[in-house]
């Protein structure tokens, strides 16, 4: 089990969604809370209810300049919580370049632009807890997916690249890829989502691994182990059970 005790922890992407309920989690556990995202009287809606100390730092990660800022006031923080992420389904016969950029850019990007400032303090005072959100989508590409499960790969490749170069550090990395939870990102799509989650379940499994001290969680099980399993299906066989 990992001691919370004093510890502040900073949640990037907490106005909505899978993010709002990890932070509420993540409050009970005894922690402090730094929340931010773009909507700040979201922020400031999520910190008068819960139940722990709270503080909102509006950030747009797609800023370098927002995100140093926000860096700044965040002071040092001993976690991090990358949930940030922005989503169109796009079949590639309806490829927009700029909603497959802003995915990349938001997804992905955005969690470097803010690594960059707290990464090399947790490197330097060899302590902290990096934890990434990835999915189910990044495995292996998906039909209407283009934007989308680039980023989560790209992010799941980060994180699997800094769990290698910091283990038998003080500084953690995990990694959550989550399937299918509800949110106004999935209310977009129009097609069946098997093993679709309440917002509330996944964010409680999601802080329940940040509990231990394993890289990986993916969920939900039987239908993560279906996405594991496409890995290892040569492609005529995978396109066509995945089309």
């Amino acid at each position: 089990m990992r001691d919370w005790t004093g510890k502040r922890y900073w949640i990037i992407g907490a106005s909505a969604g899978l993010g709002r309920a990890v932070a509420r989690e993540i409050s009970k556990t005894g922690a402090e809370v730094i929340l931010s995202a773009r909507d700040e009287p979201a922020l400031r809606d999520l910190a008068a209810s819960l139940p722990g100390r709270a503080t909102v730092i509006p950030m747009d990660v797609s800023d370098t300049e927002s995100v140093a800022h926000a860096a700044k006031l965040a002071d040092e923080p001993d976690g991090l919580v990358y949930l940030a992420g922005v989503y169109w389904p796009m079949p590639a016969t309806e490829f927009d370049g700029d909603k497959a950029a802003a995915m990349i850019d938001i997804n992905l990007t955005g969690a470097a632009r803010v690594l960059g400032h707290v990464l090399p303090q947790m490197v330097e005072r060899d302590s902290g807890h990096i934890v990434f959100t990835g999915s189910l989508s990044g495995f292996r590409g998906l039909p209407r997916a283009s934007g989308y499960g680039a980023s989560k790969a790209g992010m799941m490749s980060m994180a699997e690249t800094l769990y290698a170069d910091l283990r038998g550090t003080g500084v953690d990395v995990q990694l959550v890829n989550p399937g299918f939870v509800k949110s106004r990102l999935t209310d977009k799509n129009d097609f069946s989502m098997p093993f679709i989650m309440e917002t509330d379940v996944a964010a409680r499994l999601f802080v329940d691994h940040m509990q231990d001290r394993d890289f990986a969680r993916n969920f939900p099980r039987g239908f993560a182990a279906l996405f594991r399993l496409s890995q290892f299906l040569p492609d005529w066989l995978y396109y066509r059970l995945f089309r």
